[in-house]
């Protein structure tokens, strides 16, 4: 198993949403987030300055099993990719175990209903 956390363009969410649906990933978790990125800039706007360094975006966080940890990339990839600089991220990141809490299930079996799959 591994757990995917994606930082991604709030404008850029519904279409990873969309395309994570797609791949048939049912289940994440996603947070408004804001960072810093390696520019470090100012606006003036109406005679006020405002610091435009910390950038607004969205943490998509998911758990998949190891078969479907290419194709839920790739939908993420094609989904938020503009082309522009600060298109995001993806970490991949091992899982030692998951547990259903409702069930007990252990392992990749946690992760989906065996019944639909």
């Amino acid at each position: 198993m591994k757990k995917l956390e994606a930082i991604i363009r709030k404008t850029k969410f519904d279409d990873v949403r969309d395309a994570l649906l797609e791949a048939d990933i049912e289940w994440f978790s996603f947070y408004e987030v804001r960072g810093m990125g390696k520019s470090l800039q100012s606006r003036i706007y109406r005679g006020v300055m405002y610091d435009t360094s910390i950038i607004e975006r969205v943490l998509v966080s998911i758990v998949v099993r190891d078969i479907n940890v290419e194709k839920t990339v790739q939908a993420i990839v094609k989904a938020a990719r503009t082309g522009d600089v600060g298109d995001g991220r993806i970490w991949i990141i091992p899982v030692e175990d998951a547990i259903r809490i409702r069930t007990g299930d252990r392992g990749d079996i946690s992760l989906y209903d065996a019944e639909k799959k």
